[in-house]
């Protein structure tokens, strides 16, 4: 009994090729799609824009420089799980700051679309604190905005690791 082996012949061959680009494109093709959407790299919307700002950010910082302000800032769990910001402000000569508004936000340096604003009240001449729920482990960039009359003073911002 003799049994036929298998050839390799020309068409065999072509078929093999195709095969394999054709399995090498498509899975090319579904990483592409997913990559593109969850994230489509576009960090700033308008450069131009972008560009044009950055003189007045500047402007901003050094004012902001020349202020001295001092804010002391402590992060902290609380006791429902959530987390508690507590920050200080004062002048060059330490005297508390008043009639500020203060904004502060959790950015996430990873994913943008988990950043967290914490709601902020005064709780003393010069005092601010808040709180936000749900704020998972990790780094974390605590961004501080001081505004008085609608007009950004002061911005701050620190890398921290929550536990």
């Amino acid at each position: 009994m003799t049994t036929k082996e298998p050839q390799l012949t020309g068409r065999m061959v072509l078929l093999l090729l195709v095969g394999f680009f054709g399995v090498v494109f498509a899975v090319n093709g579904v990483m592409v799609r997913e990559a593109l959407s969850t994230f489509d790299g576009l960090e700033t919307p308008s450069s131009y824009k972008a560009g044009k700002m950055f003189e007045n950010e500047v402007a901003m910082a050094k004012a902001q420089e020349a202020r001295h302000w001092q804010v002391d800032a402590r992060l902290m769990p609380a006791a429902a799980g959530g987390t508690v910001l507590d920050f200080v402000t004062r002048d060059a000569k330490g005297t508390a700051l008043t009639g500020l508004t203060a904004a502060v936000t959790l950015e996430r340096p990873t994913d943008r679309r988990l950043d967290r604003k914490l709601t902020i009240g005064e709780i003393a001449p010069g005092r601010f604190r808040g709180s936000a729920g749900g704020i998972a482990a990790g780094q974390w960039d605590v961004v501080i905005e001081l505004s008085r009359q609608g007009t950004r003073q002061f911005r701050s911002v620190n890398r921290v690791v929550l536990q």
